[in-house]
């Protein structure tokens, strides 16, 4: 029994999302795929980089695999996100490797396009495979998605399957609160966190 891990910000799914996953369900018994998710609490904390909560997510995918595949949020990082920060060093980064092998039996890889991230895997024994970054980012989507919310011309369409344009387009009000906001994405170490729930609270 082989597990692939799918680690991503899948914010939004598109058609390289699609492709990778369809590609790893070909190489493994069980694929499971985890959305990034950041909480305060119970709260999810949402921005600009990362418009779409996990439920939205997880309807993106089940609408093109339904049953198919595993959806977790095991990848889930808890506010203040500092404390997962340095890698390797700090005790909280450990223990996000036990909850994103949570139910994991027998062999399993993880998979990432990127690198550098690969190279982080590899430190927390998770097996890396690394593919060819796609040309298709969700960074790029995104941008094309707040473009057509400020009424700019946009084909965004054409880089998301059918059924995740029409959950995008039910969720448009979130489309149009995150077009207008400032990016409060801090950088840190090669990952992306959300300004908010990064320190202790004042």
């Amino acid at each position: 029994m082989i597990t692939a891990l799918y680690l991503a910000h899948l914010n939004p799914v598109t058609n390289a999302h699609v492709e990778i996953i369809s590609d790893l369900k070909k190489e493994a018994d069980i694929v499971k795929v985890m959305p990034v998710v950041f909480k305060d609490g119970e709260r999810e904390i949402n921005s600009k980089s990362f418009p779409f909560n996990f439920e939205i997510r997880k309807k993106m995918l089940m609408s093109v695999f339904g049953n198919s595949i595993q959806i977790t949020d095991d990848y889930a990082f808890f506010a203040p996100f500092k404390k997962y920060l340095p890698p390797l060093l700090a005790p909280k980064s450990w223990q996000l490797r036990k909850q994103i092998l949570r139910g994991v039996e027998g062999d399993f890889f993880s998979y990432t396009g990127d690198k550098a991230e690969g190279y982080m895997l590899k430190i927390y024994r998770l097996k890396p495979r690394i593919g060819e970054r796609k040309i298709l980012s969700a960074s790029s989507v995104k941008e094309k998605l707040f473009d057509a919310a400020l009424g700019k011309k946009s084909a965004w369409k054409e880089d998301v399957p059918e059924s995740i344009a029409k959950i995008i387009e039910d969720d448009w009000e979130t489309v149009k609160k995150f077009a207008n906001s400032e990016d409060t994405t801090r950088r840190v170490a090669g990952m992306k966190f959300p300004k908010e729930g990064y320190s202790e609270k004042t």
